[in-house]
């Protein structure tokens, strides 16, 4: 495909890729952290009644309601001479390095820790979310085709698993193998790691890997109202068959790492809770290698294609854990399924800069804050959907079952795997039905970059500026 001269010379760099994946070590590990760990350690820990941390998650689900789409809207209206996404990126992110420790830090009686915890889960998504969606907005803007955006998202991903990798394994160093009342020293001590280690590569992104287009200066101008956003984004065809579909996906990656020591320790026989994070680093360390044989799957297929390969494959390599009862049949099992993890994370960002660029040419303006706001909305949905299905399962199988070990019964086994393979398998094909409706196939997109780049060469000759700090 012929491209155009005049966006060429604003392509990042190598080295502003690399900076740029940086931002997604924070983003993964802060809120990974967050969703792995947040509702036992209230519940077991600090012993809160889990019918109050029901209604505390029922109540941060509707401020997402208006915070995520909110907050895109916001950013997509902004104008200054930092450029739209810079000032919302570091303004989300020193509050939410200082949240990441304060999460874990509730205290009082169990009235007082219940505030806390519904106060301090609110400040924490919102900070997040102003951080992360306006990060991820950069991604479409920064890599124009799907070339790019592939190499580009191989360097992402990778950093997006480490992120994971120091969510999953920090807190279990520190804590033991059982949650109890006595253990927040290393849940606040994982956490002032991780704070540390945000500061270090949220500092390299913000200085070296932020690059916003001076083409897209004038698109906040004309951008909508907040309602009329969030009704364009629901009106964008592309987008509303893409939402089963993520919401499957993002399902599926809040679920297993969760349900994942039980499996562990109930069927295979694992109890160390060091060793349990490592089976879960094996898989997203397979998912790592696998990264750049699916970004080949993308750039050939085309995003609709590929992600419906991705889908179907997880289903598939997924599997073994309904069969397997002993450690080596786990370790392939890890194995095998980090295979279909690597696409369904490949995929996310592909599938997104898709629905985005089909946006632009609807619109005539770029949006993304406004499409990631509404999918942060979707990722909390997502993990709402978890821990009712966890609450659904353990309360028929029964709660004392999943603490002591020694009451384990053929139910309990049942109802573990339910979590490990059938739920997610039914899940995600709901959502690989979805995605057959998704109308850009390979050709379409092939022809939708051509108007793209037609479209950005009559923006760049209408801006008035060659860098954001031109603006007054």
């Amino acid at each position: 495909m012929e491209k155009s001269n005049k966006t060429q010379p604003n392509k990042p760099t190598k080295k502003e890729t690399i900076f740029y994946s940086f931002a997604g070590i924070a983003d993964t590990m802060s809120y990974q952290m967050f969703s792995f760990y947040i509702f036992n350690y209230y519940l077991a820990v600090k012993e809160v009644p889990i019918l109050w941390l029901t209604i505390g998650f029922i109540i941060w689900t509707i401020w997402n309601a208006i915070n995520d789409p909110l907050l895109g809207a916001i950013s997509d209206k902004t104008v200054s001479k930092f450029g739209r996404r810079r000032p919302f990126i570091i303004g989300g992110l020193v509050p939410l390095i200082a949240l990441i420790i304060l999460v874990w830090t509730p205290f009082g009686d169990t009235i007082s820790i219940f505030i806390y915890f519904l106060i301090i889960i609110n400040l924490f998504d919102t900070f997040y979310t102003m951080y992360s969606l306006n990060q991820t907005s950069l991604f479409p803007e920064m890599f124009q085709n799907l070339e790019d955006r592939a190499k580009a998202n191989n360097y992402v991903q990778i950093f997006n698993i480490i992120g994971l990798l120091l969510a999953a394994i920090l807190p279990t160093l520190f804590v033991g193998e059982s949650l109890a009342p006595g253990t927040e020293s290393g849940f606040i001590l994982g956490a002032l790691i991780m704070a540390v280690i945000t500061i270090i590569f949220g500092f390299l992104f913000v200085k070296f890997g932020i690059k916003e287009r001076v083409e897209y200066s004038k698109d906040p101008i004309q951008a909508p109202s907040f309602l009329d956003s969030v009704k364009f984004t629901f009106g964008n065809k592309p987008f509303r068959t893409y939402v089963l579909t993520n919401l499957a996906v993002w399902y599926v990656f809040g679920l297993v790492p969760i349900i994942s020591p039980f499996f562990l320790k109930f069927i295979i026989g694992v109890t160390d809770a060091t060793t349990q994070s490592l089976f879960l680093a094996l898989l997203f360390i397979v998912s790592i290698l696998f990264m750049i044989p699916w970004s080949k799957v993308f750039n050939k297929k085309g995003p609709r294609k590929a992600e419906l390969i991705a889908l179907l494959s997880l289903i598939i390599v997924m599997f073994p854990f309904l069969i397997v009862w002993e450690i080596i049949g786990a370790i392939l099992a890890y194995v095998i399924a980090g295979i279909g993890f690597a696409g369904i994370m490949f995929g996310r960002d592909m599938m997104m800069s898709t629905i985005i660029d089909s946006d632009e040419l609807k619109t005539g303006i770029r949006r993304e804050a406004a499409y990631y706001g509404v999918n942060a909305l979707i990722i909390r949905l997502s993990t709402i959907g978890v821990y009712l299905s966890i609450f659904f399962v353990f309360s028929n199988i029964g709660w004392e079952e999943i603490i002591d070990p020694s009451k384990i019964t053929g139910i309990t086994e049942i109802g573990i795997r339910l979590l490990m393979f059938v739920i997610p398998a039914i899940i995600l094909f709901f959502g690989f039905l979805s995605l057959f409706r998704f109308p850009i196939t390979k050709e379409k997109y092939d022809q939708q970059q051509i108007e793209l780049d037609k479209l950005h060469d009559e923006k760049m000759k209408k801006s008035e500026i060659q860098k954001y700090e031109e603006i007054i």
